[in-house]
């Protein structure tokens, strides 16, 4: 009988070591739908590029001056470049007060009036910490095809040291941009 007892909890130590953790999956935020006037600009947003190393499932952290961590356990939903334009392309539309916003490729829409394309030079996350993102954005106005260009670096500190408070010190973050490119769409 003591032997039997000593298979099965040797058994059961086994099995529980094996036990992964479970993932956790995450999305940038942006603001709801408004309503905005259906009259305002009409605004692509897109293409987003990021630097291959963020560009990834796995949310990547800072662990050092020169060392990154791949989280395996806690990941984006949706690839990174999609949900950054998604974010974007809400935050334009409340900043804006205009419905008509959309990431580029995702509208049955064949002109629009405006035309931004971002390239993320440094999207960086460390928890307990901050994150940075600095972006190169071009505004072109499609009608006599004039372009605005600007960069934006913003540090945003998190609100805690878990991955919630990082993503949205990240939404955060996105938004300040967006702001800086809704200020370059309504200068003449």
């Amino acid at each position: 009988m003591r032997y039997r007892t000593v298979i099965a909890c040797l058994l059961l130590a086994i099995v529980s070591a094996c036990a992964s953790p479970t993932s956790r999956f995450y999305t940038l935020s942006g603001p709801s739908p408004t309503g905005g006037k259906a009259s305002g600009p009409s605004v692509a947003v897109g293409p987003v590029a990021l630097p291959t190393v963020v560009d990834r499932p796995q949310i990547v952290v800072h662990a050092g001056a020169n060392e990154v961590r791949l989280d395996e356990f806690n990941r984006w939903a949706s690839p990174l470049p999609e949900d950054i334009t998604r974010v974007i392309a809400a935050n334009l539309a409340q900043e804006l007060a205009t419905e008509r916003v959309w990431p580029y490729g995702q509208s049955t829409q064949t002109t629009t009036d405006y035309q931004v394309r971002i390239d993320i030079q440094k999207f960086e996350s460390t928890l307990g910490d901050a994150v940075v993102i600095e972006a190169i954005w071009t505004v072109r106005r499609v009608a006599d095809d004039t372009s605005r260009s600007g960069r934006s670096l913003v540090r945003e500190t998190t609100a805690g040291g878990d991955f919630d408070a990082l993503v949205a010190a990240h939404s955060r973050a996105l938004a300040r941009v967006s702001g800086e490119i809704a200020v370059a769409i309504q200068t003449p």
